[in-house]
């Protein structure tokens, strides 16, 4: 990209609740609340998900972090969250 920005931004989510359900289904839901036109690369793990989404003209970190957040919101994501670290 010519603007200097990366060409992808990582953002995780973890459980931090125990009875929520593991990384594996709570994937496909966070990726079904996500923009279906965002390139993503998910890792999965039990406790932690990391999605590399890319970027382009008119999408920015910002406006990814904003979904993400908003996505686990999302009653569906409960006792999931964005970790920010």
């Amino acid at each position: 990209m010519s603007s200097g920005r990366p060409d992808y931004v990582d953002v995780v989510a973890v459980r931090d609740d125990r009875s929520a359900p593991a990384g594996e289904t709570t994937v496909i839901r966070l990726l079904g609340l996500l923009p279906g036109h965002w390139p993503c690369l998910p890792e999965v793990r039990a406790d932690r998900i990391r999605l590399r989404i890319a970027l382009d003209a008119v999408t920015d970190p910002r406006a990814v972090s904003s979904a993400v957040s908003r996505a686990l919101a999302d009653s569906g994501l409960r006792g999931w969250s964005h970790d920010r670290g």
